[in-house]
């Protein structure tokens, strides 16, 4: 669903300052325009105005999220489902290692270390079934709660069953059943069946049953709106089922956690959470749930998001995710170890991974204010969009039949599709920058080594896959025809290096050359000779010489010559680089050249 941006709010009062002044809207436009203007962003000419349109940002979704919050954004708002955990979250790690003895191992380290419950894989994607009470000896299942993930969830419930018996689960234990999210990943699952069987095991041990994975969508590319849709339609059809079973819809909605990814996209995570929390109240107020309408949620640092390339950026990342999920009153919280996408984590890793709760809980006391974005203006406006936007998700599930029928006529799979088109268009562009990957690359990089994961772990394409390609198969060297002083070249060939390199290019730099002589003799030199040659210098050097030095490069033995900059009447070269040039196409046809 399209959403177009908010006009500019008409209404927005005046702020009084601490010096007693007073400023309005409009003063905030002139400043902003001026920063603008100096940037070339907007003409002099241009109405002050103009600066909403140039700094509103839209989600993939189309939903604004405006540049400035003021109170005529929220004045008609009405909110529920607000966060309301008290105090600290749950740290939750996670374990997918095959190895039962080192799963325990690991799970010992952490819970010693700062995590408070453990989230386990269980089966094809992690230690076996059978393997089951071994990865969890000397586990105090009273203490720390325990949440399964299996592609056989009544196996694994049935055999942590054993394991448990005849001890009262800590608050949080889940078997983890999620048969729609397994269908989704392309399981045949009786849904019904199974909700059936965990729900029952679950109520002899006295712990939750069903997770709703809204990563299940997440990871195949979808959009916070259609993650937060699918949340819901899926936590409806449990409600149903359980129902079915014989169980109150009140019961039904306490057997239930929903799981939903956190990015780096701060605001929108922050307000995803409140949205979900918002949506899930309606559904359980229209299912005639008079008590307790909460919703328990776990959120995860995206797989998606992280890079297998310059894998320590993925600490950055992992932090702002896990800050927005905090921010946004997540019960519990899954920070995946930076290396996660090469294979299992190691112990650095995983102890990264874990201080990163610990430092946002007792160093900046993130957890000390329940709901810390209530009231921004801005956040609650983007929070309403979202929830409006996923409850017309859920209106389109159910109006397909529901969640299963989404996924069985392939409808559910095409949108999502479209939003993984469009993400991807936007990565090779360059708007959406994934740094150590499309920006700011580095080819001499060791990249750490790493154990792989079980062969039925869960396949994730990441947002940079396309570039990961690339980079696994380097594509040989580009010359860089510098002209002119340092100063002059740097910024084109520091353009063009980096760009290269984000498709496995490497480069080849020769320095101040101050005309076409000098360049044909870098290019001559032991390190020249490249097929491909890109021309990085300043405007007037590309007007007063570039055509020379073309011809002469191509009298050389250049077959290929690319144009760092818009293309230059007169300079008849073959390809050009800029800004806003689509990357990929532009590395491909690179690499041909040099193939």
């Amino acid at each position: 669903m399209t959403h177009t941006p908010q006009d500019a709010p008409q209404d927005a009062p005046t702020v009084a300052l601490a010096t007693g002044r007073e400023h309005t809207r409009e003063d905030w436009e002139k400043l902003a325009a001026g920063v603008l203007r100096k940037s070339g962003r907007i003409a002099e000419g241009d109405a002050d105005a103009l600066v909403w349109d140039k700094l509103t940002r839209r989600t993939l979704d189309g939903i604004a999220i405006t540049p400035l919050g003021t109170p005529a954004l929220v004045g008609n708002l009405t909110t529920a489902g607000r966060p309301d955990r008290a105090g600290e979250w749950d740290v939750r790690g996670y374990f997918a290692d095959p190895d039962a003895t080192l799963t325990a191992n690991d799970v010992q380290t952490d819970l010693d270390n700062g995590v408070t419950s453990v989230w386990l894989e269980v089966g094809a994607g992690g230690v076996a079934t059978d393997d089951l009470a071994a990865a969890l000896k000397g586990v105090l299942l009273d203490v720390a709660p325990v949440i399964l993930d299996s592609d056989d969830p009544v196996a694994a419930a049935s055999a942590f069953a054993a394991v448990a018996s005849g001890t009262t689960l800590a608050d949080g234990t889940n078997l983890g059943a999620d048969p729609l999210g397994a269908r989704l990943r392309g399981a045949d699952v009786d849904v019904d069946s199974v909700v059936a069987q965990v729900a029952a095991t679950a109520g002899e041990l006295g712990c939750r049953a069903l997770v709703v994975d809204g990563t299940a969508v997440h990871d195949l590319g979808a959009s916070d709106v259609q993650e937060l849709g699918w949340s819901l339609a899926v936590g409806a059809a449990y409600l149903r089922a359980l129902v079915a079973a014989g169980h109150s819809v009140e019961a039904a909605a306490a057997l239930i956690e929903f799981r939903y990814a956190a990015t780096d996209e701060q605001f929108p995570t922050i307000a995803k959470l409140r949205a979900a929390r918002r949506g899930w109240d309606r559904v359980l107020e229209l299912s005639g749930v008079e008590g307790d309408r909460r919703q328990r949620q776990h959120a995860v640092t995206s797989r998606p998001m992280m890079t297998k390339y310059d894998p320590w950026v993925n600490m950055l990342r992992t932090c702002v995710a896990a800050f927005s999920a905090g921010v946004g009153g997540a019960d519990a919280l899954t920070v995946l170890p930076f290396d996660a996408h090469l294979g299992l984590p190691d112990a650095f890793s995983r102890r990264i991974a874990r201080n990163t709760s610990a430092l946002l809980i007792h160093e900046s006391h993130l957890a000390k204010v329940s709901d810390p974005a209530g009231g921004a203006y801005a956040i609650e406006k983007l929070t309403d969009d979202l929830a409006v936007a996923g409850w017309a998700e859920l209106g389109t599930l159910e109006a397909a039949g529901g969640a299963a029928a989404a996924i069985a006529d392939g409808s559910l799979q095409a949108r999502i599709d479209e939003v993984v088109t469009e993400r991807e268009l936007q990565i090779a562009l360059r708007k959406r920058p994934l740094t150590g990957l499309s920006e700011f690359p580095n080819l001499d990089e060791t990249l750490p080594e790493r154990r792989p994961y079980a062969a039925g772990a869960r396949a994730v394409r990441s947002w940079g896959h396309d570039f990961e390609a690339l980079r696994d198969n380097p594509a040989g060297t580009v010359f860089l025809a510098t002209m002119g002083t340092v100063a002059a070249h740097t910024a084109r060939a520091t353009f063009a290096s980096n760009l290269l390199a984000a498709g496995g290019i490497a480069t080849v730099n020769p320095g101040r050359n101050d005309d076409v002589a000098a360049v044909v003799a870098a290019y001559q030199g032991p390190d020249g000779r490249q097929p491909v040659v890109c021309l990085t210098g300043a405007d007037k050097a590309y007007a007063e010489w570039g055509a020379d030095l073309v011809a002469a490069l191509r009298e050389a033995g250049a077959r290929w010559i690319i144009l760092a900059g818009k293309p230059v009447d007169g300079v008849e070269t073959d390809d050009s680089c800029a800004m806003g040039v689509n990357t990929l196409d532009f590395l491909n046809r690179t690499r041909e050249k040099l193939a």
